[in-house]
């Protein structure tokens, strides 16, 4: 994914734009549209996403509108809703902070952990796995450090994001916060601040990237 919305599937130029929008968009609006995307539903994501942006008066970079108009023109968007969406210069600091274990964590271990890991291990596109703590200002009034899973994969993104989502939702997650990032894209700021305070889900590939 190079980031300029050009020669892509409208699917994965929507993917990158989802990653981009973590810990502007909210959970409970994310989580959604990436179910949507994750079961082929780019049509209703089209529909859905710039509405609640221009609902929630998220602004988007000059690149992100290129990967608006790469994924959802095509997929039967209102062209003039897009050309809507308020245009920022750049993305305002973030108004989380995070830490590679949860406050109240106790010593019988992360049973959460042991089942991610679990699903992700002895799949080859899974490059790294790992998990950490997201603290600070949210916009639906929860203050309750909230677990962010990091995937770094070689394909299927946006199946495997569906898949860890549902996975998180049994676990008692039900908004949950699920960072697939294609290997060789350059983490955007959240999951570049949440991957430098992380712990691997799986030993054995805490060595590679």
């Amino acid at each position: 994914m190079s980031g300029d919305g050009r020669a892509r599937k409208p699917e994965d130029a929507a993917h990158e734009l989802l990653l981009r929008l973590a810990g502007r968009l909210s959970d409970r609006h994310l989580w959604r549209c990436r179910d949507w995307l994750a079961g082929g539903a780019i049509d209703v994501l089209a529909r859905s996403l710039p509405l609640t942006l221009l609902r929630e008066r998220v602004g988007i970079t000059a690149q992100e509108s290129l990967l608006v108009n790469a994924a959802f023109l095509q997929a039967g968007a209102d062209a003039g809703r897009l050309s809507a969406l308020p245009w920022v210069d750049e993305i305002a600091d973030l108004d989380y902070t995070f830490t590679s274990e949860s406050p109240d964590r106790v010593n019988l271990g992360d049973s959460v952990a042991v089942v991610l890991g679990a699903t992700l291990r002895g799949r080859p596109e899974v490059k790294s796995a790992r998990t950490s703590w997201r603290h600070g200002r949210y916009g639906d009034g929860r203050t309750e450090p909230v677990r962010v899973v990091l995937v770094t994969a070689t394909h299927g993104y946006r199946k495997l994001t569906g898949e860890m989502q549902r996975v998180l939702r049994a676990l008692g997650q039900h908004e949950p916060s699920v960072e697939v990032l294609p290997e060789g894209m350059a983490p955007p700021p959240y999951q570049e601040a949440a991957l430098a305070e992380s712990t691997p889900l799986m030993p054995e590939l805490a060595g590679v990237s």
